[in-house]
């Protein structure tokens, strides 16, 4: 499976950015897609996953701010982030794999992308 990912940039804080991912391959073999994020000196964690079926699934941090989407005819996935805030700054990192609830199986991983939000 190959993840392309798009979007991202620079906005200031209380800003508004998307970013999105489109699956291309294998993408029988996986039924959840996503993102994690990873800020400089922390380690990679979820921010939202979205499984084919449609459930999403938030970080605490994001939940109210950012809303995760897919289209499923273009194998993509979206994260509108909204309300953002200088704690969001992370390289953010498009994911595919599987999930057998409560634990998601990420297998798969774009390139990252780098969202900066200044204060």
């Amino acid at each position: 499976v190959h993840l392309q990912a798009c979007g991202g940039g620079l906005v200031q804080a209380g800003g508004s950015l998307s970013v999105s991912c489109a699956a291309s391959g294998s993408i029988f073999s996986i039924n959840v897609m996503g993102w994690y994020r990873q800020a400089p000196g922390k380690q990679r964690e979820l921010v939202a996953i979205i499984t084919s079926g449609g459930v999403a699934i938030y970080a605490d941090s994001v939940k109210g701010r950012f809303t995760i989407s897919r289209d499923n005819a273009k194998n993509t996935v979206y994260l509108q982030m909204n309300s953002l805030k200088p704690e969001d700054t992370a390289v953010y990192y498009c994911c595919a794999g599987s999930y057998n609830k409560p634990t998601i199986y990420p297998r798969y991983w774009g390139q990252g992308t780098e969202v900066t939000v200044s204060s």
